[in-house]
Parts: C-alpha cells; structure tokens; sequence
C-alpha cells in the first residue's frame, strides 16, 4: 500500500514540477520573503542607520538582547524574530498551490475516476494528497532557509565583517511548529479542493489561511510578539496536536460522495 501511495505521491509532485507557470509561483514567494526583503533591511540597517523607522525597530528589541552593535543587533532582530514568521507562510503559500488542485485538478482533468479506481481506499488518496503537498511544502522551506541564510551571512560579512548567530528558536520553527502549520493548512485546502467546483474556487479558499499568518508578521515588527523559546514549543506541541486530530478527523470523513458531488 505505501508504494501505491507514493506513487500517487510522485505523480502529483511531477505534475507541479512540469508545469512551468505553477513552479514559477512557488518560487516568487520564498525569493521575495528570503531574498529580496532581508536584503533591503541590511542595506538599510548599513546605509541610513538614522532613518527614523530603523530607530523604531531598535527600540522594540528588549535591552537584554543589545549587545551595543547597533547594525549586529537589528540584524539579529530580523533574523530570530522577524524572519521566522516568514517561514510559517511559505511553506502554507507554497502547498496551496499543490493542494489547491489536489482533488478539484483531478474532476478538471476528468482523470477523477481513474484514480479512485486504484487500488487504495478513498481515505488513503486522500493521505497521499495531503502528503504530496507537505513534503513539497516542507523541501520548499528548508531550502528557502538555506538560501535566506546563506545570502543574508554574505551580505552580513561583507558589509558588517561579521557573522549573524541564528537563534534556537529556528529549530522549534522549522522542525515543529512550520510542519503542523503547513499540514493544517493542506489538511483543510485538499478537503475543500473534494467539494469545490474549480480550482481558482478552491484557492479562494485558501487564501483565508494565510491572513492569520500574515497579521502574526506585522505583529513582530510592531513588536507584540518578541516571544522566547519555550512559548513556541508550548505552541508548536498545540499545533502538532491539532495537525494530528484534524488529520484524522478528516480522512475518518472523507467519501466517495464527497468527490462526485
């Protein structure tokens, strides 16, 4: 059974990978959240240290996080703080491109009956398509760190002469609380993909998911939410927890009559 379902697995990965327009749109979020943006903040941090924002975002960093290095000290701010939140809307930006057409793509393509006539059960298609979009969600995500990390060291280095110290707090994100996001969001994205009609319908809905993200971006460069280590691994157990038991609740759920409505 786990080979049929990676082959289901493989299949949609393939599809996404060969078509040019929808691997383009995966990789515009991640080079402007990774890329672009931090790149404009360390030439503004080095070039217009007195520009009356850059002071305000020195002010939000506690005093015991200031080591007296202004310019090190902001760019460890947007590293710990601010960057992180980034990386729980890739990964679900990313997935609801894939995830989006998860069963929809399928009726469009009439290719819908084909699939159910393999042999797995409803509930196993429907696992495989969940899991397509979180490893292709998950790859996008550790690559995009790598990427951020590597440009934002250099850029570090040669304009400050030295190199920035990525926080704990960066394990806690990638490996717990930026999965249980991503398969929350996939969970309920490939479960309205069965009932919706197309697939721009269907990616309607999942750009609800991501306001909720994106206002948790704005409060950390308001500041609200400077929060330590062990307040995300309180939130990333939660979210683990409801990943789970919304998987399960999904796929216990998930019918026949549900697709060919």
């Amino acid at each position: 059974m786990k080979q049929k379902m990676a082959a289901i697995i493989r299949k949609d990965l393939r599809n996404i990978t060969t078509n040019k327009n929808l691997f383009l749109s995966l990789l515009i979020v991640p080079l402007v959240f990774t890329i672009i943006f931090p790149s404009i903040l360390v030439c503004a941090i080095h070039f217009m240290p007195d520009d009356p924002d850059i002071q305000k975002m020195l002010e939000l960093l506690p005093m015991s996080l200031r080591s007296g290095n202004m310019e090190l000290d902001l760019m460890g701010m947007i590293l710990n703080y601010i960057l992180p939140v980034f990386f729980l809307i890739i990964p679900v930006m990313a997935a609801s491109i894939m995830s989006a057409s998860a069963f929809v793509g399928e009726k469009e393509k009439h290719t819908l009956e084909t699939l159910l006539y393999c042999p797995l059960s409803v509930k196993q298609i429907f696992c495989a398509k969940v899991m397509a979009s979180f490893f292709l969600s998950m790859l996008i995500s550790f690559i995009s760190f790598l990427a951020m990390l590597l440009v934002l060291e250099a850029e570090t280095l040669f304009l400050m002469g030295s190199f920035l110290l990525p926080g704990i707090s960066w394990f806690v994100i990638l490996f717990l609380i930026s999965p249980s996001v991503s398969l929350i969001a996939i969970t309920l994205i490939v479960r309205g993909s069965a009932k919706a009609q197309s697939v721009e319908e269907s990616q309607q809905g999942a750009v609800f998911l991501v306001i909720p993200l994106l206002l948790l971006a704005v409060g950390q460069f308001m500041g609200v939410l400077l929060v330590n280590t062990w307040i995300l691994l309180g939130l990333g157990a939660l979210c683990a927890l409801a990943a789970g038991l919304l998987l399960k609740r999904s796929m216990g759920r998930f019918s026949y009559e549900m697709l060919l409505k």
